[in-house]
């Protein structure tokens, strides 16, 4: 009983399958091999997902609804019409095609045009070699580059996305291959007019076309018959960013026959020259030294474009736009399409060029600093930046000054001084200079206290000798301190008059030692010393005052003599002691006559 069930159950599903592989095959027959509506449910980034009322949704390359020279939108629920390749593929999914059906609907036109010998219409898209790719509508055709034009045309850009006429040649639906020529549509319908044209044309001549084609450098006018090019800077004596500012296609234009190259057959068109020349007479109207007000057309990484009248364009150079904005791009101080009031510096009708200034119309802030303060005054004010070489403080709302490096301190000169500075800090300063045509004022920091090395050089003078202790020893010297804020250096060389004492090593940190002032360098603020200058200066003294070297005798001679003649020992002694110290007040002595005379 259950075998039997089983099998009248196997029996219906076979019944079921047969059934429905034949609504599949007759489904495949009526689809496949055909142009059918669909609606598309999904669009993906490279595919549109396409329902066509079958058992499955087929998938179409997004590219294959793209028009060339044209954008497409594809949205969710539009309809399209789809070529069936197979009901399924490995996917499950049906193969379609958007371009055979485009093809398909195309031909049938097309086949249609030839016969009847009519013009189908097409739009240029792409380059292939020997020539270029037509879109007619769906159906792709082939431009030979012989085709293209009556004369060889260097460049095809202006034509291409632009809707053109064409013949079609040949036809083969088979291998799917369409040729077409634009040439012979021009050479039928100008052929007549074009010779008529050129043979009558003259430079100077005024006529009437039509805008034909618009690109980026100019316009191409169809003067009836053959194309005459009207170039950006020929449509108006004003600025003209791009011919579509003034022209459209299809808009009637007079204009002026400019040159006309008989051997290639080109005309160069102008319509300004048709006007009067706005720069006749441009100085008189407009005065060096005066104010005007002008529109701002056009904006450079070197200054701006003021329109003063149509037709007239002066320049405001980035240097000449604000007193105090410096290395401010001029697109942050002014905006395309601003009234501004602007000042005349120059004409130059020759080179058709006028230099004006924006800033020469508002107050210089650097003068009426300059004359409400003068060197000396006490300033305080924000530190609004710190640099390498110095700090600079506000001083108002538009202008700063700079405490350079070298015075921010007496004592420090290094970077280290700036340390102590922050942006954003309250300082004190005191006003050095004050340069307005330079725009800089001078401030300084140091100069709110007294100099301390000139204090502590008091007494101090080049040729005194002068005690100081050793503060550090190098391979080419030794550093010493002679007083509170006084460094000296005595090289390797001054350490002794005799060579062989002439080394560093000898001397310790914390001896004291006495030495010549040889030099005063106030900028690094120290002294030059040298204890062999002391030496030699001693040596000099003692010559002069117990002997002659004309004598013969040494100077050990000398010294020997006057200790023997001094007694004792104990008497000895104390004229060695008192003979440096009469030597000291004889050179303060000579240092006091010095400095009375």
């Amino acid at each position: 009983m259950a075998h039997a069930a089983a099998n009248l159950q196997d029996r219906d599903n076979s019944q079921e399958f047969a059934a429905l592989l034949d609504e599949q095959m007759q489904q495949r027959g009526n689809f496949e091999g055909k142009v059918v509506e669909g609606r598309i449910i999904a669009v993906e980034d490279d595919h549109v997902v396409v329902d066509v009322g079958l058992k499955s949704e087929g998938r179409v390359a997004l590219k294959e609804f793209n028009t060339p020279g044209q954008e497409t939108e594809l949205r969710v629920g539009d309809k399209v019409e789809v070529f069936v390749e197979r009901m399924e593929n490995r996917q499950g999914e049906a193969m379609l095609s958007r371009e055979k059906a485009r093809r398909e609907e195309v031909w049938i036109e097309l086949e249609k045009s030839r016969e009847k010998g009519e013009r189908v219409t097409g739009v240029i898209f792409g380059r292939v070699k020997g020539g270029f790719t037509v879109d007619l509508g769906g159906a792709v055709a082939f431009l030979p580059g012989s085709q293209v034009d009556i004369r060889p045309i260097r460049d095809v850009s202006p034509l291409m996305g632009t809707p053109q006429p064409f013949h079609i040649l040949k036809m083969d639906r088979s291998r799917g291959n369409i040729v077409v020529s634009r040439r012979a549509v021009l050479e039928e319908s100008r052929e007549e007019a074009r010779s008529d044209l050129l043979e009558n044309l003259k430079e100077g001549q005024v006529l009437t076309g039509v805008v034909k084609n618009i690109t980026d450098y100019g316009a191409f006018v169809d003067l009836g018959g053959v194309d005459g090019l009207l170039h950006v800077t020929d449509i108006s004596w004003k600025r003209i960013n791009h011919p579509t500012e003034a022209l459209q296609i299809g808009q009637n234009v007079e204009v002026q026959v400019i040159r006309y190259n008989e051997e290639n057959q080109r005309i160069s068109l102008g319509m300004k020259q048709l006007e009067s020349d706005p720069w006749e007479g441009v100085e008189a109207r407009f005065p060096i030294g005066v104010n005007f007000t002008g529109r701002v057309t056009n904006i450079t990484d070197y200054g701006a474009f003021v329109e003063l009248e149509p037709g007239i364009e002066g320049l405001v150079h980035v240097s000449e736009m604000s007193w105090t904005k410096k290395n401010v791009p001029p697109g942050k101080i002014v905006s395309t399409s601003q009234e501004v009031e602007v000042k005349i510096l120059d004409v130059d009708t020759d080179k058709r060029r006028i230099s004006l200034g924006l800033k020469q119309t508002q107050e210089n802030p650097w003068e009426k600093y300059a004359s409400e303060h003068k060197p000396g005054d006490l300033i305080e004010g924000e530190v609004r930046n710190v640099t390498e070489f110095g700090i600079f403080v506000g001083l108002t709302d538009e202008i700063d000054g700079m405490v350079h490096l070298s015075d921010v301190s007496w004592e420090d000169q290094s970077e280290d001084a700036l340390k102590a500075f922050n942006k954003g800090d309250i300082v004190k300063a005191k006003i050095l200079d004050l340069e307005p045509e330079k725009e800089r004022i001078g401030l300084g920091i140091k100069q709110l206290t007294e100099d301390p090395f000139e204090g502590a050089m008091s007494g101090i003078a080049k040729g005194a000798v002068v005690t100081g202790t050793v503060t550090e020893i190098t391979s080419g010297g030794i550093e010493v301190e002679v007083a509170d804020g006084v460094t000296g250096f005595i090289k390797k060389s001054d350490l002794s008059r005799e060579r062989s004492e002439q080394r560093p090593d000898r001397f310790a940190v914390g001896e004291k030692v006495d030495a010549k002032v040889v030099s005063i360098e106030k900028k690094t603020r120290k002294l030059g010393l040298s204890i062999k200058a002391r030496e030699i200066e001693e040596d000099k003294a003692a010559m002069e005052a117990f002997g002659s070297t004309e004598s013969g005798a040494s100077l050990g001679d000398i010294l020997g003599a006057a200790l023997q003649s001094g007694g004792d020992a104990a008497t000895r002694e104390e004229k060695a002691e008192k003979k440096p110290r009469a030597k000291k007040a004889k050179a303060e002595s000579d240092e006091s006559n010095e400095k009375g005379e």
